[in-house]
């Protein structure tokens, strides 16, 4: 089938976006779901800076590729061997698809599962099928999603049901945004019930994690950003407390704000000195979880001898280490039960066509979460 669909051919353009246009909304041929996989028509996509890491080069990807990875939509076609999804299912995508054979998935790490791994770096589906082609033209699938199109191919793996009562620009915001944010403090960070919580880095993801953090039953929440609106934003949704991380003395503020250091300090700006930041802020005997990802090449400035006499913690959180078939469906409950209210994250819905306008917003720290109605 022919789909229109936003194509990456070439990174590190320069911006502005909207003048240069990284992503060029095309014609391509979408072929018809392989076993195991499933056609399904895409109704919302969310930008995220994760896809930003790839346009502006610090997440390099094969080219040309469909970009988006945040995305939900409505089931129209199912390939051969599946036999728990039905047409017009509603479901909500994973970037990180599972196998559910490997080890990693066997001890309930799914997002460590290896051949999901693989195939997000060749930029093919999880069985290693390529479904997108333009003329003899080989167009890469974006994490196992390519949700910033009219139609995406996935793999069963990739996708999670949900309940057909909750509207799509919604349901997208679960497939990357709560899961990463508010997975690292309540997944990986362990948050135990009256814990001092900081938040470095308040886009989409940041701000879910700090209402992750209200949720889960965090004394504090000290919300850090360099942008002063983000900053009044985070007050808004619930933070008991606001810093400007670029500030002098912020690492000092925090301190005196928690009593010495907070007891787990999340990251995710991407930025290597954000979570340095992030790391100075926990107490002796804290946590500190990173979720940002910068360039590959990017070192940290952290002394090893203080990681062992303090007895800190420093962890990586990928899709909020959860397992989406398990976690989304809760998250969502807690949503319709008014206890995690992620709509405060949306700030404006586009067109695919105002794709580029989109991303140049982003990259201004102008928009916390923007969807793509398609």
């Amino acid at each position: 089938m022919k789909t229109r669909a936003a194509v990456l051919r070439e990174m590190q353009k320069p911006r502005p976006y909207g003048t240069s246009k990284p992503l060029s909304i095309e014609e391509v041929t979408l072929d018809p779901p392989g076993r195991g996989e499933v056609l399904v028509r895409i109704r919302a996509a969310g930008l995220c800076h994760s896809d930003l890491s790839t346009i502006n080069g610090n997440r390099p990807r094969p080219l040309p590729m469909v970009l988006g990875h945040e995305a939900a939509g409505e089931v129209v076609e199912i390939g051969e061997g599946i036999d728990d999804l039905h047409v017009g299912d509603h479901v909500v995508f994973s970037f990180a698809p599972n196998c559910g054979t490997c080890a990693f998935c066997l001890s309930g790490e799914a997002a460590l599962c290896q051949p999901g791994a693989a195939a997000n770096a060749g930029g093919h589906l999880l069985g290693g099928g390529m479904r997108l082609h333009r003329g003899e033209e080989t167009v890469y699938h974006h994490i196992g999603v390519s949700g910033f199109a009219e139609h995406a191919v996935a793999s069963r793996r990739s996708l999670t049901r949900i309940d057909p009562s909750l509207p799509f620009h919604i349901a997208a915001l679960f497939g990357c945004a709560v899961l990463t944010g508010v997975g690292a403090v309540v997944h990986t960070g362990g948050l135990k019930l009256g814990q001092s919580v900081l938040v470095v880095g308040l886009g989409g993801v940041g701000l879910a994690a700090v209402l992750g953090a209200l949720g889960g039953g965090a004394r504090q929440v000290i919300a850090a950003d360099i942008d002063a609106d983000k900053l009044e934003t985070a007050r808004a949704m619930g933070a008991t407390h606001v810093v400007n991380s670029g500030d002098d003395n912020a690492i000092e503020q925090v301190r005196e704000i928690s009593g010495g250091g907070v007891d787990l300090a999340t990251e995710f700006a991407g930025v290597a000195s954000a979570l340095e930041f992030a790391f100075e802020c926990t107490r002796r005997g804290g946590t500190t979880v990173t979720s940002g990802l910068p360039h590959p090449d990017v070192r940290l400035a952290i002394s090893p001898t203080r990681l062992v006499a303090e007895q800190r913690t420093l962890k990586g959180s990928y899709l909020g280490g959860h397992v989406p078939s398990l976690d989304v469906p809760g998250y969502i409950a807690l949503y319709q039960a008014g206890r995690l209210p992620v709509d405060r994250l949306l700030t404006h819905r586009l067109k695919l066509e105002d794709i580029n306008e989109g991303f140049e917003r982003l990259a201004q720290g102008r928009a916390i979460r923007q969807v793509i109605d398609l």
